[in-house]
C-alpha cells in the first residue's frame, strides 16, 4: 500500500487507470501522429478526430485493406492533390497581363505613321 505522501498510487487492481502506473495508455491518432505538410485549409492534420470519427476510418481502412494510419495519409495525400487542382485552376482562369510600356512603345512603332 502507498503511503499518504506518495503521488503515484501503486499498481494494483484498485488503482484508477486500467493499465496501471508502469504501461502507457494506448495510442490514438491524433493531429500530432496526423500532422501533415500540405498548406490546405481544413485537412485531417489540421483537428483531430473524435472516437466515433476514428471508427468510422478504422472501418473504411478495413474494407480498402490498408491499415488505420496508412489510410489516414493517403487521404490526406488526395486532400493535397484536390487543393493542388483547384489551385491551378484558379492560376488559369487570370487573365493576362496588360503590356508594359516597352511593350506598348514598340508596337506603336510598328505601325503605320497615319493611325
Amino acid at each position: 500500500m502507498a503511503s499518504q505522501l506518495d503521488p503515484q498510487p501503486a499498481a494494483c487492481e484498485n488503482a484508477t487507470e486500467p493499465w496501471g502506473t508502469d504501461v502507457q495508455p494506448p495510442k490514438t491518432a491524433t493531429s500530432k501522429t496526423l500532422a501533415g505538410k500540405t498548406p490546405a485549409g481544413k485537412t485531417l492534420a489540421a483537428r483531430t478526430l473524435t472516437a466515433g470519427q476514428l471508427a468510422y476510418e478504422a472501418k473504411r481502412a478495413a474494407k480498402a485493406g490498408m491499415s488505420l494510419d496508412k489510410w489516414l495519409a493517403s487521404k490526406q495525400r488526395e486532400q493535397a492533390a484536390e487543393a493542388k487542382a483547384k489551385q491551378k485552376a484558379v492560376e488559369a482562369v487570370k487573365p493576362p497581363k496588360p503590356p508594359g510600356f516597352l511593350s506598348r512603345l514598340l508596337e506603336r512603332a510598328q505601325r503605320p505613321l497615319g493611325s
